[in-house]
């Protein structure tokens, strides 16, 4: 299959298969005419590695699964290597989000001080947990 066949069965660019490749994830070979060539295969390679990117986990962290990224990533149980990183991408998503929302009280403190009139002060809007 060449590179838009593939982007059109997995919705992905051409852009991000050739990162997906440059990082190892996948392999083609290479026709006569320069065109990626890709087997057949890799279609459900790729939508397994969107399936762990849209979970949350990096290109680093899926090089982890590269084992089973040929089988159903999806439906498979986890590995205890995979729930490792599972969970150490967790903690990190944690710490950023605690971050943003400390930088977020800071922010609504210097407006409510800067305007104490609760008229005037932007109400924060809920967390979504």
């Amino acid at each position: 299959m060449r590179i838009g066949a593939v982007a059109k069965a997995t919705g992905c660019t051409p852009r991000a298969l050739r990162h997906y490749e440059e990082h190892g994830l996948i392999a083609s070979a290479r026709a006569a005419n320069g065109y990626r060539e890709y087997d057949d295969a890799v279609v459900t390679r790729v939508r397994n590695i969107r399936h762990l990117l849209d979970a949350g986990l990096t290109l680093d962290d899926v090089r982890v699964f590269l084992p089973c990224l040929d089988g159903d990533v999806a439906s498979a149980p986890p590995s205890p290597a995979g729930l490792r990183v599972g969970r150490e991408r967790l903690a990190v998503l944690d710490a950023r989000i605690a971050a943003q929302v400390a930088v977020r009280d800071r922010l609504a403190a210097a407006l409510q001080a800067a305007a104490p009139d609760p008229a005037l002060s932007p109400s924060p809007p809920p967390l979504a947990r």
